[in-house]
């Protein structure tokens, strides 16, 4: 369907569906989805050449900056990825809070998802929609998926450009998102679990961002409340926990942090062309986790960005991931 924006003229085309999976849906870790759906949409022009784009657990199948999308800096008209030039397919993933099939809040326990799972989903959608890659973009929990949709499906993803993933993931981040996830658990058995969410998420900041922009931003003084003191660093974690209580469930939170860290792959399986982004401040997937990825992989590069965002730097680093968004969609070199 057509779009018109709020000014009366005409948008970027967008045209979005549910599609069934087959029933039962078989899941790489055990286990199976009796009646599973996977939500897409499509932003570009019909004839344009289809990016896929999607990243952390968070994100959903509005991308772009012409959705207001979880994207918005690098993904729209005029951005890095442009909606002008190109056709981007969005997913909401399994397990998730959106539209694709996901644990009901408070409901039964959800079986483990894994990336291949996303991958094998979306692998349907593209032959259902009759539609062949030009690449497949893929940041954080999203570069684990386009790793396995190009492994799996090299016909349909010809080239990959990940960024911020790696073939496994590093047992210290696993760590941190151990203790965000148990957290979670305590507050659904206990009966909070926005409580609990709001903390994990608050936490989970922490390790997305690094020291150097924390100090920047937050090394004023503490105040002074009626019966306590407040850092300034407090003021801006807890209200990201609460941004993120208000748009994503606990369960959800818990079934693709899992996923997360259950992630691995053999690199030397991914043998179509693989961009892959590094950033050395990133504290969650190391900088020589990258490199030694890289070497594994058939055909690979490493391009490094440096950003004080570290593992966010590919939600704001838009002008930076520009010419390595062309290179990659291309299959050039930057």
């Amino acid at each position: 369907m057509s779009v018109v924006s709020e000014a009366g003229l005409p948008a970027v085309p967008s045209s979005e569906g549910v599609i069934a999976l087959p029933a039962p849906w078989p899941l790489h870790h055990g286990g199976m989805l009796a009646a599973a759906r996977l939500a897409w949409r499509l932003v570009g022009p019909s004839d344009a050449p289809v990016v896929l784009a999607i990243g952390g657990i968070s994100g959903h199948r509005r991308v772009g900056s012409d959705d207001n999308g979880w994207w918005s800096a690098v993904v729209g008209s005029g951005r890095a990825l442009d909606t002008r030039r190109y056709r981007v397919l969005g997913i909401d993933y399994l397990g998730g809070s959106a539209d694709s099939t996901g644990p009901a809040r408070g409901g039964a326990p959800f079986a483990p998802i894994s990336a291949h799972d996303q991958a094998d989903a979306i692998a349907l959608v593209l032959q259902r929609l009759g539609i062949v890659l030009q690449a497949a973009v893929g940041a954080s929990y999203g570069g684990q998926v386009v790793m396995s949709l190009g492994a799996r499906y090299p016909i349909l993803a010809p080239r990959l450009l990940v960024i911020s993933a790696a073939d496994r993931v590093h047992p210290l981040s696993a760590g941190w998102r151990a203790v965000e996830r148990e957290m979670v658990r305590f507050g659904i058995q206990n009966g909070d679990a926005e409580g609990a969410l709001k903390l994990a998420r608050a936490l989970a900041m922490t390790t997305y961002r690094t020291p150097r922009e924390f100090e920047t931003r937050f090394s004023g003084p503490a105040r002074r409340d009626a019966d306590r003191f407040r850092l300034p660093v407090e003021d801006y974690l807890f209200a990201r926990g609460d941004a993120y209580v208000a748009q994503y469930r606990p369960e959800s939170f818990v079934a693709l942090s899992e996923s997360i860290d259950l992630f691995s792959i053999d690199a030397a399986t991914v043998a179509v062309p693989t961009a892959v982004v590094a950033v050395p401040e990133d504290a969650l997937v190391p900088y020589r986790h990258l490199q030694e990825f890289v070497t594994r992989l058939p055909a690979g590069r490493l391009v490094t960005l440096d950003s004080i965002y570290g593992h966010d730097a590919f939600l704001k680093e838009g002008e930076a991931l520009r010419p390595i968004f062309a290179a990659a969609i291309a299959g050039t070199h930057v």
